[in-house]
């Protein structure tokens, strides 16, 4: 997983690197991209007050009212302590409705940034910022979008799409599902290759998949939750909650809103004391608290980002601490019960159930399965299933508000703008976007490994932001 910063949405999937290169001068040129070399001036000023007053003049109106300049400026406080200054370094793409930048910090980091405009008034109507790997000239190469032209209709996209997975399944390097919805309604749906290689059993629409780190926006909105009850605030300390945690000194530092955002210092649990152990025992949240839970802190807490499952177990103990229940009981009864997901739980991988993806390990004929790598049962940092299904289901929740995911403050945004989360191991990958702006749902579930399902999910994702429909 990356470390990424949700604004207006949430990315939290390896960002592929694919489209045209151009000039970072030619972006003076429009509008857009006008505004956003305005908006790397402003954050690299320093000065919060002259990002605000752009932010004021360059948000588009109607998404300043659902996230007005205070909490942007909270945010981006955050994204200056960690990179301070960026400098762009490639134009991706560039097009009316979005573009998206590759920038350098000045501490050596790189990170994506796309900025999406409305129509009418060009202004900013949402940010993501991503941090990613040194990019691949090599990865760029192949995910190219010229090995596919560029669909400009609905119809040549999804031509499209079936051939790249086509092409992808020829070449064993996908097994799995894709799903493409418009309003809660498929326009593509396909399933390929096999959930079952030793009983040669074929993937179906119905196939239930491990889900990996996508679990982690159930965690998130149960928190949200308990807040919404009252019960918990994003400035409560972890020891108030959980007083007996391991590291008492560490509990009476974090806050749960550092838990949720990953800058709580709380480092992960597939460690050596992980691979060492008989995995099978892990069957409960709790379980999974030894592997971590008395070891020192990574960082103090706020003061960096990094990405952590062990906070996501913590987080786990929190609900089933406030609620009574056992976590898995808790998402269930108020999660996955309220948005009809009737195909999504948290198995016990020697025991799946029927139509179940198993998950495989490699490439080629030299694929080996993925149980031995597993915990007995999944958590709240990840690992439960579900189906294709069950997740457009969830993004139908969220844009009902039905189910809402907290911002970074513990509030909560008017409208849903979107969501995009990924998860992978070995064996496992999913993508989940849902564009609350679009109306698009693309929705990738693989039983191979990372970036099976993600690479080709994100190429999906933006030649969708490029039609002009």
């Amino acid at each position: 997983m990356k470390y990424c910063f949700p604004i207006l949405f949430l990315l939290v999937f390896i960002a592929a690197i694919t489209a045209q290169e151009s000039d970072v001068k030619s972006l003076a040129k429009t509008d857009q991209g006008s505004r956003v070399l305005g908006y790397f001036a402003a954050f690299n000023s320093g000065d919060e007050q002259k990002l605000a007053t752009f932010f004021a003049e360059n948000i588009d109106p109607e998404a300043l009212k659902k996230r007005p300049v205070e909490p942007r400026i909270a945010f981006h406080r955050q994204v200056r302590t960690d990179f301070h200054t960026v400098e762009i370094k490639k134009v991706v793409s560039v097009t009316d409705a979005a573009i998206t930048v590759l920038a350098q910090s000045v501490n050596g980091g790189w990170i994506s940034y796309t900025f999406e405009f409305d129509a009418k008034t060009k202004k900013f109507s949402g940010f993501g910022i991503e941090q990613i790997d040194r990019p691949d000239p090599e990865r760029q190469l192949e995910q190219t979008a010229s090995k596919y032209p560029a669909p400009t209709s609905t119809s040549e996209l999804l031509a499209t799409t079936e051939q790249m997975f086509l092409d992808l399944v020829k070449a064993d390097a996908f097994s799995g599902v894709v799903m493409i919805a418009k309003d809660g309604r498929p326009i593509f749906a396909k399933a390929y290759g096999l959930a079952d290689k030793n009983k040669k059993t074929a993937n179906n629409l119905d196939t239930k998949f491990n889900l990996g780190s996508i679990n982690k926006s159930f965690t998130r909105i149960a928190i949200g939750q308990l807040v919404r009850a009252g019960k918990l605030s994003f400035n409560d300390k972890l020891i108030k909650i959980l007083p007996d945690y391991p590291n008492h000194d560490a509990a009476s530092k974090i806050t749960i809103g550092q838990l949720v955002n990953m800058r709580s210092g709380i480092g992960d649990f597939f460690n050596d004391r992980f691979r060492a152990m008989d995995k099978k025992k892990l069957q409960a949240v709790k379980d999974y608290l030894p592997l971590f839970g008395n070891d020192p802190l990574e960082f103090e807490p706020g003061t960096k980002n990094r990405y952590s499952n062990g906070g996501y177990i913590v987080l786990g103990l929190v609900i089933e601490k406030l609620s009574g229940m056992n976590y898995y009981d808790y998402v269930r009864e108020n999660i996955f019960k309220p948005a009809g997901m009737t195909n999504s739980a948290w198995f016990a991988v020697d025991d799946l159930p029927a139509n179940t993806a198993r998950g495989y390990i490699g490439s080629g004929p030299g694929r080996t399965s993925n149980q031995a790598t597993l915990p007995g049962r999944g958590s709240s940092a990840g690992g439960g299933y579900s189906n294709a299904a069950d997740l457009l289901k969830f993004s139908m929740a969220l844009r009902s508000k039905k189910l809402e995911i907290p911002d970074d403050d513990g509030s909560f945004p008017a409208a849903f703008d979107g969501v995009g989360i990924a998860g992978g191991t070995e064996g496992v990958n999913a993508l989940f976007i849902a564009n609350g702006q679009t109306g698009y749902t693309i929705i990738v579930l693989s039983n191979y490994d990372p970036p099976s399902a993600e690479r080709p999910g994100v190429q999906v994702r933006d030649w969708i932001n490029k039609i002009k429909e």
